[in-house]
Parts: structure tokens; C-alpha cells; sequence
């Protein structure tokens, strides 16, 4: 790095965050551009190195009308609820049916009730 941009930041450096908000600004006016848009792609780099999902939400989010009874009859043998409760849950979609499921749990589950006419997704 040369001298001259070596001074520039040790400059920077002992500006108040008000005075750098100024800089900011003025840089900005002066050559028209956005720090914003600078700053964006650093954050959109970032994102992918974010861990993968691990846990998922079974959540019914609609079913097959025809099949209102097969989707009641599945959710209750899935969640352990009552008749009532299980057909509650269908028909005030969406219900989330389990919570913190690892990957293969919840993509089984969502094959089950998609056999018998339900929407599920996992979130």
C-alpha cells in the first residue's frame, strides 16, 4: 500500500463516527455513487457460507378436499392427536404438525401426507 493511502486511513481512523457519516456523504455527492451498493455484494458473499438447515418444521398448509377424511386420519396417526384436535389442525391450515425434525424425518412425514391429498411444506 502506498504512503499516501497508508496516511489517508490513519486519518480515517480518527474520525468520530459523526465526522465519518459526513465523509460518507460527501463521497458519496462528490463521485455519485452508493456506499450501499459497495456494501451489498460483501454481504451477499457472505450468505452462503451460512450452516445448513437441520432442523424442520413439518407445517399442513392445505389438503385435497376429497381427501379431507385420508388427511385427518394420517395427521392423527403421525402426531399422536385426538380426532378433534387432529381435525382441527387440518382444517385450520396452515398447522404446523411437528417442530425440529431432523432432514429425513420431516421428508418422510411430508411424503406421507402428500400420499393421502395433503400440501405440507418444511420450513
Amino acid at each position: 500500500m502506498s504512503e499516501k493511502v497508508t496516511a489517508m486511513i490513519e486519518e480515517i481512523k480518527g474520525l468520530t463516527v459523526l465526522e465519518l457519516s459526513e465523509l460518507v456523504h460527501a463521497l458519496e455527492e462528490e463521485f455519485g455513487v452508493s456506499a450501499a451498493a459497495m456494501a451489498a455484494p460483501a454481504a451477499g458473499a457472505a450468505a452462503p457460507a451460512a450452516e445448513e438447515k437441520t432442523e424442520f418444521d413439518v407445517v399442513l398448509v392445505g389438503f385435497d378436499a376429497a381427501q379431507k377424511i385420508k388427511v385427518i386420519k394420517s395427521v392423527r396417526e403421525i402426531t399422536g392427536l385426538g380426532l378433534a384436535e387432529a381435525k382441527k389442525a387440518v382444517e385450520e391450515t396452515p398447522t404446523t404438525l411437528k417442530e425440529a425434525l431432523s432432514k429425513d424425518d420431516a421428508e418422510n412425514m411430508k411424503k406421507e401426507l402428500e400420499e393421502v391429498g395433503a400440501k405440507v411444506e418444511l420450513k
